[in-house]
This record gives C-alpha cells, structure tokens and sequence, in this order.
C-alpha cells in the first residue's frame, strides 16, 4: 500500500515515505562454503547493491558493490551460531526493511526439500514454517513455465518469490531445475522445428545465485557431516530432439564424470542427491552406471511424480519422491515401500552428535505420513 499511495500522491507524502521500495528479496547460497549467504533483491529503477548487516536491528556493518542495476547479489558473511543475522536491502530511495535469518545451528539442523512448486499455486505452508527449516531445497520444476503471458523469463521466477516474500527473505534457498524451470515454446504433441527448452537454463542461472555451474551444484554443511547434490536430470528419453530439456546424462558426458568424480572424493557421513527424473529411467537407460555411484550417497530424492514415495533401490538406498501437488497418478517403483496420494514435502533432521539423519515425508497439514532414520555413510560405500 505505501508503494501504491508513494506513486499516486507524492506530494501529501512525508519525503521519507517516497523511498521506493525494494520489490523482492531471496536468500541463496553462491558457493559450497555455508559461511556466507547471498543477499538477492530486485527494484523497478537502476540502484546501487549495498547490504547492511549485523547481529541486531543496529546493524552495524556494510558490503557494497560499484554500479547500478536492478537485480542484485551481494554474499555477506553468514555461518553457524545461535541467533539472527539481520540485514538490510539497498539504501536510499531503493532500501528494503530490516529482515531476519536464523544462522545454520549448532545442535539441531533441519532441511526442508519440496518437488513441483510451479504447479501448487497457494498451498498453505503453515505446517513447513513450523517445521521452521534453516534451509529450503527444491526437487524441480519451480515454476510451471518461462512462456506464461505477464510472467515470461524471469518474471515466472520473481512470481514465485512474490507469493511467498516471508519464506524467501527468511529461509536460505537452493533450488534444482526441472523441464519447466526452462520451458520457452509449447511442448505439442510431437517435436516441432524449434527448442522447446533452453538446455543451459540461462534464466535460471541469471536469476539464482547458485553453487558451481548452478545448474548442477554442490553445498556442504561441516558441522552436521552434510553434503547435497544437485543434478540436471529430467526427460532423459527425450535427448537429441528439439524436446530435450536437461544437459547430457549419458555415462560419457560432463555431467556424469563430475558426479562420479565427485563422489569418489566427498567425505560427509551424509550425502543427499537431488535430481527430477525417475530413477528406473536412468537405471534403463545407462544399465545402471547411475545407480553405481547414487548407493554411495545417503539418499536420492526426484519431484518426477505427483505423489510422496519412498523406496528401498538395490544395495538399501532410500529413494524419495516429494511434490506439493501430489494428487497425480500413482505409478510406484518397483521397490516402493511407502507411497501415498497427498500433498507432500520432506523434512531432513540431523544433530551434530547423532550418527543417523531422520527423513520424514509430511503432508501439508504436518502429519508425518513416513519416517526413516538413515544412517551414515560406511567406509564400504564412501569408496
């Protein structure tokens, strides 16, 4: 309302109500390292990137960087400790409110991971902002496109921090991509001349400030023996026609040499791989090569389909499946041993001196629909 009464009646307004406000705020991470956050905003005009932060509403310290735009990322010092970090967007006619973020814990953490948010539009997310999470991971498709009228590119991405500007100014975010995370033309019914999807995600990637190439990353949380992963996988089946949505998968391509790589060499007790495709499609499609280095890790979790899932893949890999639009229909993994029509999101719980990580599916009224403790990584499966 101000941001209103500011455009149509600046002359009966005070001059420090005339400061235009910042439109938006998300929170991210740019690197592995949790000991620094990103500040992201957005205003109408051109203004300078500077973030004013400290342990109180006094605030106290500053960060600013040269030029003028209207999309900002600036990384502050972040990290583990018991209270807030407070921050301010901005300055002069272009400033935000002062806004709070729990620090990553010392004791208890807890990740929240939810799957297909473009196609869940004004879900209730009171039983997640209980839950209180100290991060917000994505299991794809963010959006339900980038062609929509009035919210074509980054306008679908700045919708979605629009519907919920308390979650996103107040909880750390990493998303991973889906199909619609980059969707610019009609799919149809058979491949037309042109790209439906941008493979590189250039939107994505310009929009969310993200570890490593952004569109596979990887984050690590020390204290809690924690390592995530994220992967562009989704509609295998269609590479090499104008329908391919995802980076090469094939077991000769970057993507897959970065991700054996990578878990030949991390060295958390727990190690989570988030990715958007089915997992009986890459155990098909590569005779498994996938699934080699997937049992290495602590868990795998998809937002491929419209329900909760969770399965028990060859070697005892707990495999996830988590969409908040989860009345779709039901095709269950073969080793499915939970699987559930609802509304769904996955809650991950460590403590820094237990040797299990508790996940739970929940509904979105906070019902625990499953529950499993995993334990950590063996010295078998880290090798």
């Amino acid at each position: 309302m101000l941001h209103y009464l500011s455009r149509i009646a600046p002359a009966f307004l005070p001059t420090l109500l005339l400061a235009a406000p910042v439109e938006r705020i998300w929170l991210t991470h740019a690197s592995q390292d949790p000991s620094e956050i990103v500040i992201n905003w957005e205003t109408e005009h051109p203004s300078l990137a500077v973030v004013e932060f400290g342990d109180g509403p006094e605030l106290g310290k500053r960060i600013s960087l040269p030029g003028k735009a209207t999309r900002h990322q600036v990384a502050i010092p972040f990290g583990h400790g018991t209270g807030k970090l407070h921050y301010r967007a901005g300055e002069g006619e272009n400033v935000s409110a002062i806004h709070q973020v729990k620090r990553y814990p010392e004791d208890e953490l807890r990740l929240v991971i939810i799957g297909d948010w473009g196609f869940a539009p004004g879900r209730d997310f009171s039983a997640i902002l209980r839950d209180d999470p100290h991060l917000l991971l994505t299991a794809g498709d963010n959006v339900p496109s980038l062609r929509q009228p009035g919210r074509e590119g980054s306008k679908a991405f700045a919708a979605l921090i629009d519907a919920h500007p308390e979650i996103f100014r107040s909880f750390p975010f990493l998303p991973i991509l889906g199909n619609h995370d980059r969707e610019i033309a009609p799919r149809g019914p058979e491949p037309p001349d042109q790209p439906v999807y941008d493979i590189e995600a250039s939107v994505f990637r310009e929009f969310f400030a993200l570890p490593g190439d952004e569109w596979k990353w990887r984050f690590e949380i020390p204290r809690f023996d924690l390592s995530l992963i994220a992967l562009d996988l989704n509609h295998i089946a269609d590479h090499g026609t104008t329908w391919q949505t995802c980076h090469a998968w094939q077991t000769d391509s970057p993507q897959f040499l970065w991700y054996s790589e990578t878990m030949a060499r991390v060295k958390a007790g727990f190690v989570v791989t988030l990715m958007n495709e089915r997992q009986s499609a890459l155990a098909g499609a590569t005779k498994g090569a996938w699934h080699e280095h997937f049992r290495k890790g602590s868990a795998l979790v998809t937002g491929f389909g419209y329900f909760a899932e969770r399965a028990e893949l060859e070697g005892g890999l707990p495999y996830f499946n988590t969409c908040l639009k989860g009345d779709g229909d039901l095709y269950q993994d073969r080793n499915s041993r939970f699987h559930a029509r609802v509304d769904n999101y996955l809650l991950l719980t460590l403590r820094s001196d237990a040797p299990v990580m508790r996940a739970e599916l929940k509904s979105l009224d906070g019902t625990v629909l499953d529950q499993i403790d995993l334990a950590k990584r063996t010295a078998t499966r880290r090798n």
